[in-house]
């Protein structure tokens, strides 16, 4: 699913044009991402949580050469899922 799909499916199931979705959408994102970048968690009950973690700076091997590569420290965005999203897949 693309963005415009999103955005059309959003416009079908709101009764907002599609103007209005796209800046729904938008905004929802902003919202979620400004969270994020503050390191808060953003979780939404029975679909699932985003969260920011720290992953530890390593060593890694490139495969071709096989010369370690050091890999620095970064922040990433973990997501697990709510218990009913997880029974939306059984």
């Amino acid at each position: 699913m693309t963005k415009k799909d999103f955005i059309q499916s959003m416009a079908v199931k709101t009764g907002l044009n599609l103007k209005q979705s796209a800046a729904s959408y938008d905004a929802f994102l902003n919202v979620i991402e400004e969270k994020l970048i503050a390191g808060e968690r953003v979780s939404f009950i029975g679909f699932g949580t985003f969260s920011v973690v720290d992953k530890p700076a390593r060593t890694a091997r490139n495969p071709k050469t096989g010369k370690d590569i050091k890999v620095a420290a970064k922040k990433v965005v973990k997501f697990k899922v709510g218990a009913g999203l997880k029974e939306l897949k059984k």
